[in-house]
């Protein structure tokens, strides 16, 4: 039952939920249902049909729609007496800032992906207010609390890079179906596809050295008139049959190696056949290109069949066919989408021609999808069982318990007779350079690497910065903004193309780089040591960003780790796999070590209560 102080801090409270979808559902209904008033939720995504399954609050008829919205209006349905404002726009908008983040008492996470969860994160600290973090994958799931000065936040501990693969690998020796993957998605796909002034590896391997770089463009673009077809078997004998020739001329690469055999279309196909089987009519009218598909005009109806070679190079010919004549308009402009079927279609396709040169098992279109999009599928329950944790943590948040503050994990196994493992949170890490300023270092060669890769690699990808600013002491290197100058922004975009040595204010080693992000109130500092050389296999990006102090060890040995149900030992307690959210996600380990307890934390935890046997069914 809850007491007079719960419903108090309930009732008034200003909530601000980031996330509508698989979480984002069963927590707007638990908070409405559990006496929330006052609710904000932004969502930048629209419903699609793949999120029908889990995603209760919404219909088939809401296909298209803002979630955010449709979320709300749900609810309201059987809560017409609560406030509920919606934001159908993404979380990292200038609108966003950290005066809007002071409004709420408390922010609730339902994302699925790192960059945001940063800048949430980010955002949280600088407005000092609490958040409440959340992830599930599966049967796995997790509810962490965030407040500053009190607990750790969300990037005190580094969250483990997605998996890199060595270019020379993915182009030249791929053993694994990821690898074909990886190249048909990041490579084949981006050049006919994408932006044809972005740098492509594919061009390294698509002529011989004597060829310059325009002979190597034209391969892949679509000549003038040239029927599309023709252009597809031609692309299709380039990249899965010259190209895999002139790799076999390097002798030395295939000593220890199983050499790939080239595949030509008049091996696979005769000329016309695919036309003769395709369904294309140039003058039907598709609303939703992102429903065309290759496997529909072929036949071809199961997405868990494994295809056969012959079965491939139709889809390959067929989507490639599909994309010029039904989505011209797009070409030089589309990047790869799980949720685009065409766009899978000709990914599988042309990753399994790939494969079957290099003697690498097929895959079916259902599971190259789940590689080439990292999914982790979803478990309603899952969502249900943390949504609830949520709102038990922010009614903790809310009356400021903070003795009673839990890190929850939701376990596939039980451990200790127990499905749901709650953990003291731990303290801040002083190493952190988010929420303890802690000064960062980067190893760079700084007579060749660009200041547009320290902005690419470091600044935006490995600190998460999205308006970044970047000073040299006095002298400003690069800054983004609406309000710069004509001048201004081509200063620093001739600046983007200097090597480091070469700026105005010269950065070498010894140099101390202050950057800032003036959206996120956040400021570090980064000292620049040059060193000349890198292992491209283990360090493919030239360059390594790491914290002056040694952040706690992953492991400890006198605390037995928790994962996937596996029992502890002694009184210290582990994290387990730190899981996202439902969708396009990978799954994230946490540090796993020593509890670091908060001051006068109580021995018990209330969530203990909420433990659930092995005897528990969905």
């Amino acid at each position: 039952m809850a007491s007079e102080q719960q419903l108090s801090a309930i009732k008034d409270a200003k909530v601000l939920m980031v996330g509508a979808g698989g979480i984002g559902c069963e927590l707007l209904k638990t908070l409405a249902l559990s006496g929330f008033k006052d609710i904000h939720i932004i969502d930048m995504d629209t419903i699609e049909v793949s999120n029908l399954n889990r995603q209760f609050l919404f219909r088939q008829s809401h296909v298209g729609q803002s979630k955010a919205k449709v979320a709300r209006d749900a609810v309201l349905k059987f809560r017409p007496h609560i406030n509920i404002t919606s934001y159908h726009a993404n979380v990292k908008d200038p609108d966003f800032n950290v005066d809007f983040f002071k409004q709420f008492n408390v922010v609730l996470n339902g994302l699925d992906n790192l960059d945001a969860r940063r800048h949430v994160n980010r955002l949280c600290l600088a407005a000092g207010v609490p958040l409440v973090e959340s992830g599930t994958t599966g049967f796995l799931g997790q509810v962490t609390v965030h407040t500053k000065g009190r607990t750790e936040c969300y990037e005190c501990q580094p969250k483990p890079a997605p998996k890199t693969y060595p270019v020379c690998t993915i182009t030249s020796t791929p053993s694994k179906f990821v690898h074909c993957i990886v190249w048909a998605k990041d490579l084949l796909y981006a050049k006919l596809f994408g932006d044809k002034n972005q740098e492509n590896d594919l061009n390294v391997r698509s002529s011989d050295a004597s060829s310059s770089s325009e002979q190597v463009q034209d391969v892949f673009e679509r000549k003038k008139d040239e029927d599309i077809e023709k252009y597809g078997r031609r692309i299709y004998d380039h990249v899965f049959g010259y190209n895999i020739e002139l790799a076999l001329s390097n002798e030395e690469t295939w000593k220890n190696r199983n050499r790939p055999r080239p595949v030509y279309m008049k091996d696979v196909i005769p000329i016309d056949v695919i036309g003769q089987n395709g369904n294309l009519d140039e003058n039907s009218v598709t609303e939703d290109p992102s429903s065309l598909s290759a496997m529909a005009s072929l036949g071809l109806k199961n997405a868990q069949d494994r295809w056969s070679l012959k079965e491939n190079s139709k889809i390959f010919i067929e989507s490639l066919k599909l994309f010029f004549s039904k989505r011209e308009k797009e070409i030089g402009k589309l990047s790869f989408d799980k949720d685009d079927q065409l766009s899978v279609e000709f990914v599988t396709a042309a990753a399994n021609i790939r494969a079957s040169s290099f003697g690498i098992p097929l895959h079916s279109l259902f599971e190259a999808k789940g590689i080439a999009g990292n999914i982790v599928h979803a478990v309603a329950t899952t969502n249900a069982i943390i949504a609830g944790l949520i709102v038990i943590e922010a009614i903790k948040v809310l009356q400021n318990d903070i003795k009673n503050y839990r890190m929850t994990y939701c376990l596939e196994h039980p451990t200790r007779k127990m499905l749901l493992m709650p953990v003291v949170p731990f303290e801040p890490n002083k190493s952190c350079y988010i929420c303890s300023e802690t000064p960062l270092a980067l190893e760079i060669n700084t007579h060749c690497s660009k200041l547009r890769d320290f902005v690419e690699k470091i600044v935006k990808a490995k600190l998460g910065m999205n308006l970044p600013l970047i000073m040299h002491g006095s002298s400003l290197l690069y800054e983004v903004g609406d309000d710069l100058e004509e001048n201004e922004v081509a200063n620093y975009a001739a600046n983007l193309e200097k090597v480091l040595s070469e700026l105005p204010s010269p950065v070498i080693g010894g140099t101390i780089l202050t950057v800032e992000d003036l959206q996120q109130e956040l400021k570090c500092s980064i000292s620049v040591k040059h060193r000349e050389d890198f292992d491209e296999e283990k360090e493919p990006d030239g360059m390594i960003l790491s914290g002056w102090t040694q952040a706690p060890s992953l492991v400890n040995n006198n605390t037995a780790s928790i994962n996937n149900g596996a029992s502890t030992s002694g009184t210290s307690q582990a994290t387990p796999l730190q899981p996202e959210e439902d969708d396009d996600i990978q799954l994230i380990p946490t540090r796993i070590g020593k509890k670091r307890k908060l001051p006068n934390t109580s021995s018990a935890s209330s969530l203990d209560t909420l433990s659930i046997t092995t005897e528990a069914k969905d």
